[in-house]
């Protein structure tokens, strides 16, 4: 499951960080199908099915699980300094 969420966060297919707490472990076998949905127009040749179901949609009705936005602690980097390298 934890897979999953880094998946889902790291593909920018959810707009923020997601984190897996089910408290599933283990391998899971699965297929999920949901209609690609994009925020301008589709890569070339792109075929979706426009009455398939969004992801969050498909995550719910055929898995069961539920993405709800929380705040909570985050990892990030700050750069505070930066200089040329000297020669």
């Amino acid at each position: 499951m934890e897979e999953i969420a880094t998946s889902l966060g790291a593909d920018s297919l959810i707009d923020r960080p997601v984190i897996d707490r089910t408290g599933l472990s283990g391998t899971f076998d699965f297929s999920l199908e949901w209609s690609q949905q994009f925020a301008g127009p589709p890569p070339p040749d792109f075929q979706s099915d426009p009455d398939g179901p969004s992801l969050l949609t498909a995550l719910q009705k055929q898995l069961g699980l539920t993405l709800k936005s929380q705040t909570g602690p985050v990892d990030f980097i700050v750069i505070d300094h930066v200089e040329e390298p000297s020669n």
